[in-house]
């Protein structure tokens, strides 16, 4: 199983992917297709998808099961001792008044303990 999410990419390209797999809403799809066929969408993913961002989840071998590939992607996968996490940047500008650190009550119950 394979799914592909699209952002602000050309018409073309979600055109060219709907032959080989299910678009289930705008920018997403879905298919079975071989490790061949998904390398050769994910190689036209990235020639055509100028200033989009694009995100492919695929099977694999792993403790998962899947593993994540993006381009021009905010959100990164990481490796933690085996284990793909997406890493989310912060992006709460400076004057928004969100602190960085822990939370009341994540403060409150580390000293509960």
């Amino acid at each position: 199983m394979v799914v592909i999410v699209l952002t602000a990419c050309p018409p073309g390209l979600r055109g060219h992917l709907t032959r080989w797999l299910l678009e289930i809403s705008a920018g997403v799809f879905v298919g079975k297709v071989t490790g061949r066929v998904r390398d050769e969408l994910w190689a036209a993913v990235l020639e055509h998808c100028k200033s989009g961002k694009a995100f492919l989840v695929e099977p694999a071998q792993n403790e998962q099961g899947y593993a994540f590939r993006t381009h021009r992607h905010e959100w990164e996968p990481v490796d933690l001792d085996g284990l793909s996490l997406i890493l989310r940047p912060n992006t709460a500008p400076a004057g928004s008044g969100m602190k960085r650190g822990w939370s009341k009550a994540a403060q409150y119950r580390r000293a509960r303990k």
